[in-house]
Formats: structure tokens, sequence, C-alpha cells
């Protein structure tokens, strides 16, 4: 169910039954019974009844209690509503708990508290008074987390206690709801890239080019679809309706290549170099896309989201947009593979991997971590097939990690020159630049560092 719809409707379980309900006395509780076979004790041994039946009363009294809050366990349902179910790092979404009392009695004192992870912040917690039969109560919270995510709310839980303080029985609602936290991103200038055609402008392809009635490509007939378009060869032929498929304007496509290799990175948290990398990857995916591309996002597992569908690029219209949010939740827990190369890669922009042949046409956009000589080479040759190609190189020793033992990091301005020599718009991303600017720099044509460089 999307975000913004209620979720969870139902009511609490029965937490494992009467003998479990018994755990629920409070300390009050406890004493009460131990006060009462105390009592019971004592008018054994001195022969007094009448404290005998005091012992008796301060002994069943919790008991009854619990025996009581037990048959409450289904009186009241519960849902949530959490709204945006998908946020940037940093930003807020709002929580709205709704309980119904579904019996015909008024409940007592209820005590509602929602499970979240800690990075969302405490456990919210509420108190609600009496509500009558068939009344409602809503309350809302908000969640934020500075890092990226998915992040389980619920479930929720009821507390149940008695007018006397001597039980109190916690339920649990059996529905939850997941929060997306995805990279922070931010808006990239529209600059042209190096061999870079806009998404549907002057450096577009027709899809197809029908000559004349043999060259017909012919697809099924749609609802909707003009009468007009029917080809009858194709239906005779096929034994099913036909219709001539128009010609329209094949989009320009983009890959962006994010390296996730332990190897590559060294640190985590928000300020470490990888977590750059994965913003501005996310940046970069939705500029692309609100330029008209056909995109794709591409790890050095060789793993393309979307799928191998189309060959693994996103497709128009409200695919486009289902597809940037399986990307952007694809980054929201993107994490370190343990992969020692980008050979995948390599084989999935060069149009091997199952994406079919020309698959490493179009955009390519790469953010590499550190590379050591073969993985350099390697990176280079994904540069033949591509009509533009823009590399962003992070160097971890600048963000203050440490290569792991035995890799042999190749120097950042080698892997700059060796990029650039095999046709790469290459610069280096260093702690401190905008992404932005890096943008408007590869747009321009500079290979600086980030604050100063020249043309390739």
């Amino acid at each position: 169910m999307g975000a913004g719809a209620p979720r969870g409707a139902g009511g609490p379980g029965d937490g494992g039954g009467l003998r479990a309900s018994l755990s629920g006395l409070t300390t009050r509780g406890r004493s009460f019974v131990a006060a009462g076979i105390a009592a019971a004790a004592c008018a054994y041994v001195l022969g007094q009844g009448a404290l005998l039946r005091v012992g008796l009363l301060l002994a069943l009294l919790p008991l009854i209690c619990v025996y009581a809050l037990h048959r409450t366990r289904y009186r009241v349902s519960g849902s949530r509503r959490l709204t945006p179910g998908r946020v940037p790092a940093g930003a807020e979404a709002r929580v709205q708990l709704r309980m119904d009392n579904v019996s015909r009695l008024p409940t007592g004192l209820l005590m509602l508290q929602d499970r979240v992870p800690y990075v969302l912040g405490p456990r919210p917690r509420f108190v609600l008074d009496r509500v009558e039969p068939g009344g409602r109560r809503e309350v809302s919270y908000r969640v934020r987390s500075d890092l990226r995510g998915r992040y389980p709310l619920g479930p929720l839980q009821l507390r149940l206690t008695d007018p006397f303080g001597l039980v109190e029985l916690t339920r649990s609602f059996s529905t939850y709801d997941t929060l997306t936290v995805i990279p922070r991103t931010e808006p990239l200038p529209p600059v042209r890239l190096t061999g870079e055609s806009n998404g549907y402008g002057d450096g577009s392809r027709r899809s197809l080019a029908l000559a004349g009635d043999d060259d017909v490509i012919p697809r099924g007939y749609r609802r909707g679809d003009d009468l007009r378009r029917v080809h009858w060869r194709s239906t005779a032929r096929y034994g099913e309706l036909m219709v001539r498929r128009e010609e329209q304007p094949q989009r320009s496509r983009a890959t962006v290549l994010l390296d996730t290799r332990r190897l590559a990175f060294d640190g985590a948290g928000p300020d470490s170099a990888f977590e750059w990398a994965v913003s501005a990857a996310a940046s970069s995916l939705v500029h692309v896309l609100e330029q008209g591309f056909s995109t794709r996002l591409l790890t050095d597992t060789g793993n393309s989201v979307p799928g191998e569908g189309g060959g693994g690029f996103s497709a128009g219209g409200q695919e486009s947009a289902e597809a940037a949010g399986l990307m952007m939740d694809t980054l929201a827990v993107v994490g370190h593979s343990d992969g020692a190369g980008l050979s995948r890669a390599y084989d999935a922009v060069r149009g091997g991997g199952g994406f079919g042949e020309g698959g490493g046409d179009g955009l390519l956009i790469a953010f590499f971590g550190d590379l050591d000589d073969v993985q350099t080479e390697l990176a280079a040759k994904m540069r033949q097939r591509t009509s533009g190609a823009v590399a962003f190189v992070l160097d971890t020793g600048a963000w203050g990690g440490r290569p792991e033992p035995g890799h042999d990091v190749v120097p950042l301005e080698e892997r700059l020159r060796r990029l650039r020599d095999a046709g790469w718009t290459a610069l280096a991303a260093t702690p401190g630049v905008a992404f932005g600017e890096l943008w408007r720099q590869a747009g321009a044509g500079r290979v600086g560092t980030g604050t100063s460089g020249g043309r390739e």
C-alpha cells in the first residue's frame, strides 16, 4: 500500500494467554499478592478469620485485574499512516496513529507506543484517556534520519492498565511500515557533457524507419489503438489483431556507474568518501532522468537497476517514474561489495552481462574509488563504446581513509591522466567540494581537482 494510506488495521495479539498475562503484574500488584499470602499465613497460625479474609482480598484483587485485562485484548484496532514513505536523508516524515474502540464498552487508560529504530529518534509514547464505544483517537509524531537506509516502523504496542495500577499488559499489533531514507541530492546545472546529445534533441535517432509495407514492425493491438493502424497482413499471419508501430524518437541513454568495492573506499559515516559517491550518483540519476534520458544504475557487481527488461534502462512515462524510485531505493541500501575488480561492470558497459548488444551506447557517468593498475586500465577501456564519459575519481587518502594492506593504489594524478588519455572527462573529487561545482566543470571540459584545472 502506498505512502499516505492507512496501514495495519487490526487488533493486538493475545500475548501468550492468561499465564503470560500474569507477568504483567506491576510492583504494586506483586506487593499485594505477597502481602495477601503473608496475611493468610499469619491468620492460619494465629487462628484469625478476619485476617484471613483480608489476606484473600489482597491476594485475589491483582489476579482479578489480570483476568479482566486479559479479556479486553481485542477491544481496539489500530492503524498507521506514514507520509511520505520515501524521504531524503535529513528530512522529516510524519507518522499518524489512529486507535478505534470497536467494542460496546468504553476503554480505560491506554498507553500507546510505536517501535522505531534508534536512528529515527526516541520511541514515541502517548497516553490516551477513556475512549467511548465506537470512538477514535489520533496522535502523530515525526521521524528523521541523517543516515540512508530502510527502517521498519512498528509493530504498534498498546499498554493496558487497571484503575488500581496492579497490572500492566503490553499487546503488539502485527503490522508495520517501512520508511525509506534515500541519499541527499542537489540540483545540477543543465550543462552539455562531452559527446552528449539531448534526451529528445538533435542527436536522437529514430527507432523505426518505415520504408514500405514490408518494413513494418507490428505489435499486438491494445485497447484504444486507432483501427486505421491495423496491419491486416500481419493480423492474418499471427492470428491476432496487429497494428503498425508508429515512429518514435529513441531516447538517449545514460548509465550511472557506482564503484562500491570495499577495497576502493575506506571509512564510514555520513562524511565518508563512499557516502559522498552515493549522494553524487543519486544527484546524477535525478538530473539525467529530468533531462529525458533513458537511464540505468550500474554497480561494480554488474547488477543493473532497473532489471534486464528493455536492456536494463528505464522506459518513458509512468515506467520511468517507477524506475527512478527503484534506483533511489537501491541507493538507499547500497553498501560495500566484496568484489576486487570492475570486470563485471566492464562487461555490462560494453554490452555483455545480458544487457543486450549496444548496451554501452550513450552517456557514461562513473564514480570510482581507489584503483590499482589493473582496474585503472579496465576503467579506461570502458570509454571506447560510449558517446560521452565523465569520471569522478575519489582518493580515500584525502578523506582520511587508508588503503587496504597489499592493495597497490595508483596515485590520483596518474589515474586521472590515464582516464583522460582514454577519452574520459576525469575530475578528482576532494572533501569540501560541492558536486554541483564538479558537474559544472565537467560540462565546461575542465579537468581540475574541484578548484582549478585546464581543458582536455
